[in-house]
């Protein structure tokens, strides 16, 4: 394996891995991804501010606000998959 197939290998797996972590927690796609990028970008995870609340699913208009144990648990998921790119 040369190191071009092993970046496929890489980017391909990123990929899967993104898709479905996307899926499982129903966020924001493009959004996600960009902030995915931005996160690449900046070498840094900000979980303060709005730029986390724009990938997140929506919640109903009559309901309360989002369950920060929810917020918290997608935060340790998206750490988790950068610690996995970046390893």
């Amino acid at each position: 394996m040369d190191d071009n197939d092993w970046r496929r290998f890489v980017q391909e797996r990123k990929e899967e891995d993104l898709s479905a972590l996307i899926a499982y927690e129903k966020l924001k796609d493009e959004e996600t991804r960009r902030f995915i990028d931005n996160v690449f970008r900046d070498g840094t995870l900000k979980t303060a501010g709005t730029d986390i609340d724009k990938i997140l699913p929506p919640v109903s208009c009559f309901g309360s606000r989002r369950p920060f144990c929810q917020e918290a648990g997608i935060i340790d998921k998206l750490m988790r998959f950068l610690k996995n790119i970046w390893a």
